[in-house]
């Protein structure tokens, strides 16, 4: 494979072409390299490419041609100095927050996080004694409190999943590196596209890329990006002995995907916008929140973070689980799904399925009950959708 000094280009370009490298066959889309192992000239070759001593590829466990195109395009995307790809997103965000600590360490998150996520610091990383507290992501006299003692780690989501609660990244930030911590930020649900958590202070940004990098909901991905020293000491080892690593065809279908996420993200995010302000005005809607409506309780942090109010929508259908229950068995269009960041619009019950792994209590703490819906806006006629949407509301209401 050849490569060339390459210019420095924009986030849609770098979307197209980063990371780029051809064989010597010169094809045009990114060439998929499916194998487990590789070939050395000589024994004298094998070792010093096992030790690191020359370039080249030694094991798909640890490397391969194909998941390096992703990582560099994702690095270039995110302007980070190393991106590491997984299995799923998931695999990506337990490798983060297991490789770096060790027991003694504490680790803070928001209050707010995906179920598994929020799984992990509650009931795994006691088991190796780490000290683990969770905070109110908009309460700043929570962080400080937090984070007034050492720190190893603090995870935010912001949009959070399942209710977009918001987190004001850069306070959280300052305060987090003062405790001697890392920041790390979940961007699913912001996307690359709407928001630059490096920018704000972060120091680790992670990714579960199954939801918009792939949106067309046909594999599994995750990635980790950061600092380039910590990545290959502490990020590598792990990745390497542990093996999350993901399918070479997996990051191929990723590369198409990233060609097209602006394109795609830019119009979910028109059509949710456009949903919100439709689905607030009706009488089986409790309550919505839209990260680009200002009647978000978070409006403030989240629109100064974010470029566009984003690709979900949650709603609290009035009547509890069974009128949203109602709701989403009368959708015909809109699919019922724990996925998000599809091309095809996707509907779930978090209490229920997302976030079921969390005690009542847990949920309570992130203001989610049984009467909450999280909606993912597709690239469906927003019409078909609307349509779609408000009729099944009308079943909500038993109309």
């Amino acid at each position: 494979m050849t490569s060339g000094n390459t210019p420095k280009y924009r986030p849609a370009t770098n979307l197209v072409h980063g990371g780029t490298e051809r064989t010597q066959w010169g094809e045009t889309s990114e060439a998929l390299i499916l194998t487990s192992g590789y070939m050395y000239d000589s024994a004298e070759q094998a070792q010093a490419r096992m030790a690191g001593e020359i370039p080249g590829y030694v094991y798909s466990r640890y490397n391969n041609p194909t998941v390096a195109m992703l990582e560099e395009r994702l690095r270039l995307m995110e302007g980070a100095e190393a991106c590491r790809t997984m299995a799923s997103g998931m695999g990506a965000m337990s490798s983060l927050l297991f490789a770096p600590v060790q027991a003694g360490d504490r680790v803070v998150g928001a209050n707010a996080l995906f179920g598994s996520c929020r799984w992990l610091i509650a009931n795994q990383l006691p088991k190796f004694g780490v000290e683990t507290e969770f905070v109110d992501g908009m309460d700043m006299e929570g962080w400080e409190r937090a984070l007034s003692m050492p720190t190893k780690l603090v995870l935010v989501e912001s949009p959070a999943n399942p209710m977009l609660d918001g987190v004001d990244i850069k306070a959280v930030a300052e305060l987090a590196h003062k405790a001697g911590a890392q920041l790390i930020v979940d961007n699913v649900f912001a996307t690359p596209i709407f928001q630059s958590p490096f920018e704000l202070g972060a120091d680790w940004v992670v990714y579960s890329s199954t939801k918009h990098m792939d949106g067309q909901g046909r594999v599994l991905a995750g990635a980790i990006l950061g600092p380039k020293q910590e990545m290959e000491d502490v990020i590598d080892p792990y990745l390497r002995h542990m093996g999350p690593s993901i399918s070479p065809f997996n990051a191929w279908v990723i590369l198409k995907g990233l060609e097209t996420l602006p394109l795609r993200v830019r119009q979910q995010a028109e059509n949710a916008a456009i949903l919100a302000d439709r689905l607030a005005d009706h009488p089986a809607v409790a309550q919505i929140r839209y990260p680009g409506r200002k009647d978000h309780p978070h409006y403030h942090v989240l629109s100064r973070q974010m470029t566009s109010g984003g690709t979900l929508i949650a709603m609290s259908i009035k009547g509890g689980q069974a009128a949203a229950f109602r709701y989403l068995n009368a959708l015909q269009l809109v699919g019922i799904s724990n996925n998000l960041g599809d091309a095809k619009s996707l509907s779930c019950h978090p209490a229920t399925t997302t976030h079921r792994s969390l005690t009542p209590e847990e949920q309570a703490q992130m203001g989610l009950d049984d009467s909450w819906i999280r909606l993912s806006v597709g690239l469906e006629d927003v019409e078909d959708l609307s349509d779609d949407l408000l009729r099944a509301l009308d079943a909500a209401l038993g109309a």
